[in-house]
């Protein structure tokens, strides 16, 4: 099957690559360390989460849809972005979070309200709550005559996975030559469209997910069966197992700040003047050197950290609700 070509245009692309000699220097990588800047994709503050969002709100005007339904976390960097794309496109949004309503409000779920989204909340503090509540909302929008269209947490499906096959592509217009690509592995639909369009390219990426959620082991299916079902839907060779390379970035746990990762965010500050999250990126680019290994010794070799946003997270003030 061909890769679908309707995109609902929400990013600036290409986003920008930049050299990062003094963040190198500060990470003991003796070769060429660049930073790919998806935090700039120009589209509200959704980050990375752009890139998905255009196949998905795409195939969600193709169907009709009038609602968008998804969730996750308060601090959901996806859902905020989610409602700031369907209020441009003129959909309702309704956002389902894990747990009871909570006080303070992290500011993803006041960005989210200021776009317009509606929320529930499951009253469960686990995160797989949201899966049956977002099926049971979508029930309730149908019976009421509305025409929901459900994202997953994360909007990680392998239809969404293609904003980042494209992202491969993207990136190979931009650097020469063969890369490590190290960036933070959630959901798993960022890591798996990358993994796709790199073996699209003859592999020209070696794709590295820094796991934050889940403990590699467990993500690393998952991850797998995203990045096949994107090379499907864009017509393009099968990834196999071996292309899915994982490592575990957790620290104390999934949205709990790690030590290497506030280490490696005020590295990044100070070398770069970029804004890291405690989440996600700070623990990706914290993981960078285990990643690399013997190899951050190698002065030929092109490393690339893939930025992937959370500016609201990180102003949060490494606390993640």
């Amino acid at each position: 099957m061909a890769m679908t070509r309707s995109r609902h245009n929400l990013a600036t692309l290409p986003t920008p690559v930049q050299q990062a000699p003094r963040l190198a220097e500060a990470l003991g990588v003796a070769g060429r360390l660049l930073v790919k800047r998806d935090d700039l994709t120009g589209f509200a503050v959704a980050g990375n989460k752009a890139r998905p969002l255009e196949y998905l709100l795409a195939e969600a005007l193709g169907r009709g849809a009038d609602v968008l339904v998804t969730g996750g976390t308060p601090g959901s960097n996806f859902c905020q972005a989610a409602a700031a794309a369907a209020a441009g496109a003129g959909m309702e949004c309704v956002l389902i979070y894990a747990g009871p309503a909570q006080r303070p409000q992290h500011p993803n779920h006041l960005a989210a309200r200021a776009w317009g989204a509606r929320v529930e909340w499951t009253g469960d503090p686990d995160r797989s709550s949201v899966d049956t509540a977002l099926t049971d909302a979508a029930a309730e929008l149908t019976a009421a005559g509305r025409r929901p269209y459900v994202a997953p947490r994360g909007g990680s499906t392998a239809r969404g996975a293609l904003g980042f096959h494209q992202a491969a592509a993207e990136l190979a217009t931009q650097v020469d030559g063969p890369a490590t690509v190290v960036l933070a592995t959630g959901s798993g639909g960022t890591t798996a469209g990358l993994i796709a369009g790199s073996v699209a390219l003859g592999r020209r990426f070696e794709i590295h997910g820094a796991s934050v959620s889940r403990a590699p082991e467990q993500a690393r299916g998952r991850v797998l069966e995203l990045a096949r079902g994107c090379a499907e839907l864009a017509g393009t060779a099968p990834p196999e197992a071996a292309d899915v390379r994982l490592v575990d970035a957790r620290g104390p746990g999934h949205a709990q700040p790690s030590t290497l990762g506030a280490h490696a965010a005020q590295v990044a500050l100070t070398t770069m003047g970029i804004v890291l999250d405690p989440v996600y990126t700070a623990k990706a680019l914290g993981a960078l050197p285990a990643v690399l290994g013997e190899q951050i010794r190698d002065p030929r070799l092109t490393t690339i950290f893939w930025h992937t946003g959370g500016l609201l997270d990180a102003v949060a003030g490494w606390e993640h609700a």
